[in-house]
């Protein structure tokens, strides 16, 4: 009698590994002498071993935002752009996206960066706050005269329907825009783009271990202070 086909379509995976236990995290160990008072000298110390060690884009990062009164969650990976002692900034549309939606009804959102390479990963939770136009024009001249144009002629996470052309109608769009700003090198930036900034209350240091038994140290907001930060271990 043939064997009944399973229900489920991935059960299990481990790579190429014949076994299906998971990966033991081997390569680091995270203790509180070793920690920054400030999770953002902390986040910077570690983001530069990260470029050093030749992670592969250490700026990626999943935002993930939530709407009200539904409640329900939605997730991106996007990049991180900046971080001060305010802050880590990252820059997208904020008049059509799905994540725009989801900060005017709830101004919270969460970020977390996955290092492979070190077996760390780092978790943010916190307000947003937009960028002024000023702030975000800074960057937004950085960008590829191509990401520029591309930014006035997309409307961010929109149908395009197959029916009128599908992506002709973005490459018609991008070919408008092109002529609006041709000859214009100082592209300006659009008053529906721009930098948000993810304040945090908490940041959580993770250190992978064996037995899934990891290092994991969280930073919540010390309420006696205004910069002040409590440190806390959690259980893993």
């Amino acid at each position: 009698m043939a064997a009944k086909p399973s229900s489920k379509l991935i059960f299990a995976p481990a790579g190429e590994k014949s076994s299906p236990q998971a990966d033991q995290y081997t390569k680091g160990t995270l203790e509180r002498h070793q920690l920054s008072p400030s999770p953002f000298t902390q986040f910077h110390t570690w983001f530069t071993h990260a470029q050093q060690s030749h992670v592969h884009q250490p700026e990626t990062v999943c935002l993930s935002t939530a709407h009200l009164p539904s409640g329900s969650v939605s997730s991106r990976f996007v990049y991180l752009k900046e971080l001060d002692a305010t802050g880590f900034v990252i820059y997208s549309n904020w008049g059509t996206s799905r994540k725009a939606q989801d900060v005017q009804s709830n101004p919270r959102a969460s970020l977390a960066f996955w290092w492979h390479e070190l077996e760390r990963q780092v978790r943010v939770e916190g307000t947003v706050v937009r960028l002024s136009s000023g702030e975000s024009q800074a960057y937004f001249g950085l960008r590829a005269r191509g990401s520029r144009v591309g930014a006035w002629a997309s409307e961010q996470s929109k149908v395009l329907p197959e029916e009128s052309g599908g992506r002709e109608v973005l490459n018609s769009r991008v070919r408008d825009v092109e002529r609006r700003f041709e000859g214009v090198e100082d592209i300006p930036v659009p008053e529906f783009w721009g930098g948000l900034r993810v304040v945090p209350d908490m940041v959580e240091f993770w250190q992978g271990r064996e037995s899934r038994l990891h290092d994991r140290f969280k930073y919540v907001r010390d309420g006696g202070e205004a910069d002040g930060w409590k440190i806390e271990r959690l259980s893993p």
